[in-house]
């Protein structure tokens, strides 16, 4: 016997779960049937009490009509689209009974009114700014896209914010003024920051509303620290560097080796190094590092985190440097440093492609130790410039 609080739960899961899919096609947007399992005569029997309890609840959400002559069941519904089938049972020790079977939701109005309380009230939000998106951009098959795709997002936003976007919308469609940074849009509360935030959910918009070549605004361009640790490559003498991507590409560098490391001690640490700079690849900022012309021709090192993460940013980088080499991210510098393991609080959990057999048995044991981390600056530094000398191989000697 499915009770009433219990086809409640059911409807919100399926409310939460497809209210981005409804608010994008409305009219498409179907109700749902829940079984409510009504009892044998032998449960009915073991317990009549119960059974006529559950029977009342559910007539309080919609009572029975009386049947016709002859019907052996009877639907009954509500004015807000809440329907209950009732069919009758004619049991021998019981007799004949009206029991409730099946609850009929007939569309998402009536799923949102059953449930109640905040999923509802949020379902409302949604419905109501995908009506306003549709009514300034079109009922396109492209908005319904951004709005099934972002509306998690959509319904995040506070009612300023859902304003702010539609303005930024609507003054990005009638202005084609080509280029511009974040600070010149005449929007109040817009800047750098915000569009950093909202980027992806205006293109979204953009291109739904037909205009995708709109958006030509710019982030602030990403910037790269590097240390070029042999001093006959250092431009002008300057050795450490932190500067656009373009400007660093845009230099004369010719170096042998190249060292990617994700923590940036390490990269303050390291020694005069003949024929290599080194660069502060944190986090995914592996992708700017590919966009260095200079790179391609020399030998690549990475070196990150021996974490689940650490492996994703290597994959990452490979995926632009396919010859790019790894240092001390091997299961037996993982085993030898156990006591400085630490647990990875939100680990990296999909499938990483362009690990070799090494770095992908030292994955996999990382993640059957409970997805632990080795960072990278617990390893011992003597340690570390021993590994880094064996890989970068002969004629690149420390010295200084």
């Amino acid at each position: 016997m499915l009770t009433v609080a219990e086809a409640r739960a059911k409807a919100r899961t399926k409310l939460t779960a497809s209210m981005a899919a409804w608010a994008a096609r409305p009219a498409e947007a179907a109700g749902i049937d829940i079984a409510l399992h009504p009892p044998t005569e032998a449960q009915v029997l073991a317990d009549q009490r119960a059974a006529a309890d559950w029977a009342a609840s559910w007539r309080a959400i919609a009572a029975p009509e009386s049947p016709s002559t002859g019907s052996s069941s009877t639907e009954s519904s509500t004015t807000d689209g809440v329907r209950v089938d009732w069919a009758e049972r004619s049991w021998a020790r019981v007799g004949r009974q009206q029991v409730p079977v099946r609850l009929r939701l007939t569309d998402a109005e009536a799923v949102a009114g059953f449930v109640g309380g905040d999923p509802a009230r949020r379902w409302r939000c949604l419905r109501d700014r995908a009506a306003t998106m549709r009514s300034g951009f079109g009922e396109t098959e492209a908005l319904a896209s951004a709005i099934r795709a972002h509306g998690k997002r959509i319904l995040g936003l506070d009612d300023e914010a859902f304003t702010t976007l539609i303005d930024v919308v609507d003054w990005l469609r009638a202005h084609p003024v080509g280029r511009l940074r974040p600070r010149q849009l005449p929007i109040r509360g817009v800047d750098s920051k915000w569009f950093e935030g909202h980027r992806s959910l205006v293109t979204a918009l953009l291109t739904a509303a037909g205009c995708p070549a709109a958006l030509d605004v710019l982030d602030a361009e990403a910037r790269i620290r590097m240390r070029i640790l042999d001093e006959h490559l250092a431009p002008h003498g300057l050795g450490d560097v932190t500067a656009p991507v373009t400007e660093l590409a845009a230099l004369d560098l010719s170096p042998e080796v190249v060292f990617v490391f994700e923590n940036l001690e390490s990269v303050l640490a390291m020694p005069a190094w003949a024929g290599a700079v080194v660069i502060h690849g944190s986090g995914y900022a592996v992708d700017a590092v590919a966009e260095l012309g200079w790179v391609a021709s020399a030998r690549v090192i990475y070196w990150g985190d021996l974490d689940s993460h650490g492996f994703a940013i290597l994959a990452r980088l490979r995926a632009h440097l396919p010859a790019a080499a790894s240092v001390l991210m091997d299961e037996t510098t993982l085993l030898d440093h156990r006591d400085l393991w630490v647990t990875e609080p939100r680990p990296h959990t999909g499938r990483l492609s362009g690990l070799n057999g090494t770095e992908n048995r030292a994955l996999a044991r990382i993640r059957a130790e409970g997805n632990v981390r080795l960072e990278q600056e617990r390893i011992p530094w003597a340690t570390a410039l021993t590994a880094l000398q064996a890989q970068a191989g002969p004629g690149l000697a420390e010295h200084g």
